[in-house]
């Protein structure tokens, strides 16, 4: 079954061709990843689609019985909504239901209205789809719902509108770049909730390992051209290869064959005028195609480096508070040289604090931080530069410097070194204002390289880059003889690159971890598997001490129990078992942070009185058995 249809599309900015008479389709199921170097026009296309854009020929179509759910890079919301109507804003009766409920438990004196909402609930069967929807919002951290849509920046936006979408359920999904912002626990979730449901969806995205394991389909946009692979992220790798090599042969036996034509065109008479048409229309066909550009621009990254002395950068006892938030508790650390530390935890336990402390942009609360004389750190950071919008792309790199020094000893001017940088002489001279985000990202990138750091400091550095700018940053850094220090929520990324990790586990504990973020995954799943053996063994000793207490009890000679005190005891066993799973249940909340602080003071005085309780129904328990 077809849900979307593309026919002859074409758009261009000016002279600049992004895509021309492009068609593909795509079918009920399939999920398909949209894959280009930044400024192509992946963006652009899911614009159209969109309906935010229009093209300058050709047509799309999507099937007219299907719901369509779009995830744009920059979402927007009506001002003034609060989270709760943003994420529960849609025409879905099941929805309305549940938000008409969720209005009337902040209002617990009209009974009436409770009444109705409750069996509204009832009638739509709506209780599973709201543990569904509470479920989103939790793993997404989508938390204080009556907060204003306003107050959140832009990562929280883009958040809350992914909840929006899966609590929406379209037929078929379009993201784009539904991975940034997100944390790693976040993004894995959201990998297993694509893989897992029978959903259809066109994504564009640069995360290579959610690409492998989520993507069926991938669609290349190169020079202007499709060119589809059916298969994963491995397979398109190992195709596209192919193709590449292909074109090159195809453009050698061209060359050949039309050395030969034209020799045969030369040799006709010049007043003769019974040249084979046929003949010629093939010259000009085989011409073009012996002259064809193979595109095979590459991404050169090669500055010099300043040299590293023996005294790198030494951290002694930081501690760090945003009011109740502790992100460092006497934290020390001592950087060696040339090593590659990745810095990994959920959103808000203080990841990029901690590098504007390490790079002297903020102060500690208390603590020393001791950094070498021959140190020149270079900070690229998440929220990027403001770039002047009306400076050409030239200009910004000539502000630092108009000449470069590179590793081989040569010096590069601004122009030569943008070029390195994907940047033709043309565009060199186009204004900020016109470029791609991504193409924002490497420009600011180069901005940071060119001042040549040994101390490199790369906080979520693969937002909105392609996947070839991130191979050959990837090379790059595994070669930088210098410190790296990496905040990124790219699974891939961090393992190709980084020698340990730092782990913010929250509330200022941080663990020092020898090995990739893979490695670090098997180990908590290990430790998690452990720990589930060890309190499985606790409860089966306890059964059995139960056993054997009841058993010696029903043996003893002393006084036996009421009819009443029997029937009590029979039921505290089953209490206690019950009053224990919501202690577990209240504790795992708790532990996942991502209740708010009205809410985790809730859940301890809720855990405080269960602990109480089982206190007092085992010691009578105990007294009965007795």
């Amino acid at each position: 079954m077809n849900y979307l249809s593309v026919e002859n599309l074409s758009k261009a900015f000016g002279e600049k061709v992004l895509f021309q008479q492009i068609s593909f389709g795509l079918n009920k199921g399939q999920k398909v990843a949209l894959i280009a170097k930044n400024g192509s026009g992946k963006t652009s296309l899911l614009r159209i689609l969109t309906g935010l854009d229009t093209a300058d020929s050709g047509s799309f179509s999507f099937r007219k019985d299907i719901q369509v759910g779009f995830l744009h890079q920059d979402p927007i919301f009506e001002p003034g909504h609060k989270i709760l109507d943003a994420v529960l804003h849609s025409d879905n009766p099941i929805i309305q239901a549940i938000k008409n409920y969720e209005a009337c438990l902040n209002q617990p004196d009209q009974h009436e209205a409770m009444q109705e909402a409750m069996l509204q609930m009832d009638n739509f069967k709506a209780w599973d789809y709201e543990i569904k929807i509470k479920q989103i919002l939790s793993k997404l951290k989508v938390g204080d719902l009556d907060r204003s849509i306003d107050t959140l920046s832009g990562g929280q936006k883009k958040r809350v509108a992914l909840a929006k979408l899966l609590i929406n359920e379209p037929d078929f999904y379009i993201l784009d770049e539904p991975t940034n912002h997100l944390d790693i626990e976040m993004i894995e979730w959201l990998e297993g909730f694509l893989s897992n449901q029978q959903i259809s969806l066109l994504m564009v995205t640069h995360d290579r390992y959610f690409l492998e394991r989520v993507c069926d389909q991938i669609i290349e946009l190169d020079q202007g051209k499709i060119f589809q692979y059916s298969g994963n992220y491995s397979y398109f790798l190992e195709k596209k290869a192919e193709r590449e090599e292909m074109e090159v042969k195809d453009k050698s036996k061209a060359q050949n064959l039309m050395r030969k034509e034209l020799d045969w065109v030369r040799r006709q008479p010049k007043a003769r005028g019974t040249k084979s048409k046929a003949r010629l229309d093939a010259f000009q066909d085989i011409k073009k195609a012996a002259n064809k550009q193979i595109n095979r621009d590459n991404l050169q990254l090669d500055v010099k480096m300043t040299r590293l002395g023996k005294k790198i950068l030494e951290l002694e006892g930081l501690h760090k508070n945003y009011d109740d938030l502790k992100i460092l508790d006497n934290f020390s650390y001592i950087f060696k040289r040339q090593e590659k530390v990745g810095i990994v935890g959920h959103n808000g336990v203080g990841k990029s604090t901690f590098l504007h402390i390490i790079s002297g942009q903020m102060p500690p609360d208390q603590g020393q931080i001791s950094v070498g004389e021959t140190i020149v750190m270079g900070y690229y950071r998440q929220d990027g530069i403001k770039l002047a919008e009306d400076k050409r792309v030239i200009e910004v790199v000539q502000d630092i410097a108009e000449y470069i020094p590179m590793s081989q000893g040569q010096n590069l001017s601004a122009s030569q070194l943008l070029e390195r940088f994907l940047f033709s002489p043309k565009s060199q001279y186009s204004y900020v204002s016109t470029l791609s985000g991504g193409e924002r990202r490497r420009l600011y990138l180069l901005t940071i390289l060119a001042q040549n750091p040994n101390f490199l400091i790369l906080d979520e550095p693969t937002n909105d880059l392609d996947i070839l700018t991130l191979q050959v940053l990837e090379d790059f850094l595994e070669d930088f003889p210098g410190c790296l220090v990496l905040v990124s929520h790219d699974r891939y990324f961090l393992d190709k690159l980084v020698d340990h990790l730092l782990v913010f586990e929250g509330d200022g504990k941080i663990l020092d971890y020898n090995g990739s973020y893979s490695e670090y995954q098997a180990f908590k799943e290990v430790e998690a598997e452990k720990a589930q053996k060890a309190q499985e063994e606790a409860k089966a000793k306890l059964k059995a001490k139960n056993a054997e207490n009841l058993t010696a009890s029903k043996t003893s000679d002393k006084k036996k129990l009421s009819f009443k005190e029997q029937k009590e005891y029979e039921n505290l066993e089953q209490e206690i078992e019950t009053l224990e799973k919501q202690k577990e249940s209240i504790e795992s909340e708790l532990s996942e942070g991502t209740l708010d602080n009205k809410s985790i003071q809730q859940k301890s005085e809720e855990l405080g009185k269960i602990i109480k309780l089982i206190e007092q129904k085992t010691d009578r328990w105990l007294e009965l058995g007795e």
